[in-house]
This record gives structure tokens, C-alpha cells and sequence, in this order.
């Protein structure tokens, strides 16, 4: 009796430690974890009237949205911009988060075999010379940076209808200058400076197919504009940010800058 129990414990020691030590191995692997950057394509569809958004709305909320959904896209977001009542090309984003680019051309192949998506669509897929739903469409496909590897859903308590979001694209006179700005926000600081502040940032990215390259993307949220404003004051006086855009390796890396304010709708994912 003796032997069975002294074997029986000696064998539940051995497991034991067997299970620390692979519980071990785990914990060191998943503390060595990182996430794989995402991609985005960014649409821009340009629109002239109330008639042409309100097919839009339509195309995106009853079939777009839907069957990116079911393609396994759980984050889309639709944003108008801000400005579209005072200016005569309005604008719609919509932002979509992919696993890779070929992911880009398996969607549409998807789309076009998903007949619930295509009977949805039909006014938008079907629409006519005379009568489109858009005057221009602009395809932006971006690549996460590496500090900022994955889409962040904003943590937002405001109305769909008083949130901003901030959509900014930062252009580089050259290749080289562009990577150090790239460099600047990921090692530099500029990301971590960003959440230290509280940006509700949605994504930081590179530009990898676009018509204003060399440049970058991100995007920042608030719950309404003096937030905004708020944050940006902050940020201007922070003894953090003012040291790191005086250092000398970090002059003159932007060119020029594009800033558009944006809403979501009642249907964006975010």
C-alpha cells in the first residue's frame, strides 16, 4: 500500500511540474505575442445631392454592410464628412479592415456570388448613366503601423450624431523623409503620446496604393468638436510633444497635410 501511494505521488509530482513548466513556456510565448498588422482599404465615394446619399444609405446599410458582415468583416465604418453641407462634392468613407490585400479580391468575388447581396444592391449595382448613385469613387489601401497593429474601436459615450472623428493624411516630400515620420510615430513616441492623451485613435497606417503618395493616414475620435479642440490644445502644449518635434531628426518630414472632419452614421459599425 505504502509503494502504490509513494508511486501514485511521485507521478503527480512529475505531472505537476511537467504542467508548470509548459504553463511557463506558454506565458513566455504569449507575453512575446504581437498582433499582426492589419490592412484597410478606405473608399471615398463623392456624391452631389440628398438624392444620391439617400441611395447610398440604402446600398450601404441594406446590402454593403450585410455581407461584408457575412464575409467575416466585423468592423466597417461609415463616416460622412462634416463639411458635406456647405460644399458641393460630399464625401462618404467607408473603412474596411482586412487580414491581408488578397483578402481585397477574395471579397469580391465573394460579393458577386452572395445573391442576397446582389438583390440588395440592385439600384446600386444597376444604376444607370443618366442616373448614378455617385459621381466618383477613390480606393485608399493602407497597412497598420507596427505600435498600432490592429483597428481600435473608440470608446465614445456621445450620440452617433455629435462624435468627430479626425481623418488625417500626412504627405512626405520624399521616401525617405516619409519613413521617418512613420519611425517618429511608432519609436519616436508619437503614438504613445497620442493614447497618453486620450485620442480615441481608430487607426494609424501607411499608405501603400493611394494618388497622394509618399504618405500616412490615421484616424483620431472625440465625443464632439470642443472635445476635439480640447485634446488638440493639449497635445500643442505637452512638454512631451514639444521636445520630441525639436529634435533634429524629425525636421521637415511632413510636406503637407489634408485634414477632414467626419460623422458616423446611425449604421457604422463604429
Amino acid at each position: 500500500m505504502y509503494n502504490i501511494k509513494l508511486s501514485s505521488f511521485r507521478h503527480c509530482k512529475s505531472l505537476f511540474f511537467l504542467l508548470l513548466i509548459n504553463f511557463s513556456t506558454f506565458i513566455a510565448k504569449a507575453a512575446d505575442y504581437k498582433p499582426k498588422q492589419e490592412y484597410y482599404q478606405l473608399k471615398v465615394y463623392h456624391f452631389k445631392d440628398s438624392i444620391q446619399e439617400k441611395r447610398l444609405d440604402t446600398y450601404f446599410q441594406a446590402a454593403l454592410l450585410p455581407a461584408l458582415h457575412k464575409a467575416g468583416i466585423a468592423k466597417v465604418g461609415v463616416l460622412k464628412a462634416i463639411a458635406n453641407d456647405t460644399t458641393t462634392d460630399k464625401l462618404v468613407y467607408i473603412l474596411i479592415t482586412l487580414k491581408s490585400p488578397e483578402q481585397l479580391e477574395k471579397l469580391s468575388r465573394q460579393l458577386e456570388s452572395d445573391a442576397t447581396y446582389q438583390l440588395a444592391a440592385k439600384d446600386y449595382i444597376d444604376a444607370t448613366y443618366q442616373n448614378p448613385c455617385y459621381t466618383r469613387i477613390e480606393s485608399i489601401i493602407l497597412k497598420a503601423f507596427p505600435l498600432a497593429p490592429e483597428l481600435e474601436i473608440p470608446a465614445l459615450k456621445a450620440s452617433m450624431n455629435e462624435r468627430v472623428y479626425e481623418l488625417r493624411s500626412y504627405e512626405s516630400a520624399t521616401e525617405k523623409l516619409f519613413h521617418n515620420k512613420v519611425q517618429m510615430f511608432n519609436e519616436g513616441g508619437e503614438i504613445t503620446l497620442f493614447k497618453r492623451l486620450n485620442f480615441n485613435a481608430v487607426f494609424y497606417a501607411t499608405v501603400i496604393n493611394g494618388s497622394h503618395m509618399p504618405n500616412l493616414m490615421y484616424m483620431t475620435s472625440f465625443e464632439n468638436k470642443e472635445a476635439r479642440d480640447m485634446h488638440w490644445k493639449s497635445f500643442s502644449a505637452d512638454p512631451e510633444w514639444k521636445k520630441l518635434s525639436a529634435l533634429p531628426e524629425y525636421q521637415h518630414n511632413v510636406s503637407h497635410i489634408d485634414i477632414t472632419f467626419l460623422r458616423p452614421t446611425s449604421y457604422s459599425d463604429f
